[in-house]
């Protein structure tokens, strides 16, 4: 390359970074896109809901939100990865969309880390499983013992292969070392009516699916599937502490851009977007959807991605999972 070739190739990179900077001090200055990748009224939309006034405020200009439902999140992530990286489109993408999905799919419509730019974790759900009225067992340590001594007598619902909940029930009967079968249903809520019927001795379900049936005593809630106990069923053991070490699964939600947005641009987006999840009245919607808030610096919310990622290629693996695109 000559000198002058050199010369005006550095112009160039000069000129865009400058421009980079402009754009992302002068930001926003017109509505923002917020991609939600599940429908009107499920637990991804609730939180963009929950956060659009807040949002709206801090931000000085509209939300405006918009649904892209299908094929477990991707068609909805997908839309984010081929925005053009300006700020002006931003997403909602889940667990299954940005870390699973990957190692369930033989082919993905984009590449996580090289078209993404990670934002900010925003909540965590914890999953929990309900034993039914016919159940024998007491607590997690008798499920295992059970299914060491027959787990064909055994069936655990889930919410539909390839879910979260799916993937839980995997993650249990991998590290519990025992071979319960696992029965699919569509959503959490008819697998929990399941349980209450008797029709099967146990699930893996979301929270706010069950937590007034646990509360009424209508089934029992054996294990949390989160580290820590949750608060909306404060005397469900975790895993870790009914014997099965080092278990933990959560559903969860992050805030991601285009790959190539500006630096500041993110730096601005985490800033509010940490503060909304701070904010007491959005955490306390976040908290009546059965969710925490877990917001993160980007680089948090990166390794998370990378952890979770390599975690849940291991188990699906292990558990032979596969779900034809």
């Amino acid at each position: 390359m000559s000198i002058f070739a050199r010369v005006a190739a550095l112009g160039l990179a000069a000129l865009l970074s400058m421009t980079a900077v402009a754009a992302a001090q002068g930001y926003p200055n017109r509505p923002i896109r917020l991609i939600v990748t599940f429908p009107p009224g499920g637990s991804t939309d609730l939180l963009a809901r929950a956060m659009q006034p807040y949002l709206e405020k801090a931000l000085g200009q509209p939300i405006v939100i918009e649904n892209r439902p299908g094929a477990g999140g991707d068609i909805g992530v997908d839309a984010v990865a081929k925005a053009a990286p300006d700020g002006y489109t931003i997403g909602i993408g889940a667990a299954g969309a940005l870390a699973v999905n990957v190692s369930l799919k033989d082919k993905m419509p984009y590449n996580v880390q090289k078209d993404l730019a990670p934002i900010t974790l925003l909540t965590a759900i914890p999953f929990v499983m309900v034993s039914g009225p016919g159940f024998s067992g007491k607590t997690l340590g008798d499920v295992v013992k059970l299914a060491k001594e027959d787990a064909s007598k055994l069936t655990i619902g889930h919410g539909g292969n390839g879910t979260a909940m799916h993937l839980s029930a995997e993650l249990f009967n991998h590290l519990a070392g025992v071979k319960i079968p696992l029965v699919p249903y569509k959503g959490s809520g008819p697998a929990t009516q399941d349980v209450v019927a008797g029709h099967i001795p146990l699930a893996i379900v979301d929270i706010p699916s069950s937590q007034a049936m646990i509360k009424d005593g209508k089934i029992k809630a054996l294990a949390v599937s989160s580290r820590e106990r949750d608060s909306h069923v404060p005397d469900a053991p975790t895993f870790i502490e009914a014997g099965i070490p080092d278990y933990e699964s959560i559903g969860w939600f992050g805030l991601i851009a285009p790959a190539g947005t500006p630096p500041d641009i993110i730096k601005k987006l985490n800033e509010v977007f940490v503060a909304a999840m701070n904010d007491p009245t959005v955490k306390q919607r976040i908290d009546q959807g059965g969710a925490v808030a877990r917001p993160t610096t980007p680089e948090q919310f990166a390794a998370f991605i990378k952890k979770e990622t390599d975690k849940w290629a291991g188990v699906i693996k292990a558990a032979g999972v596969k779900v034809t695109n």
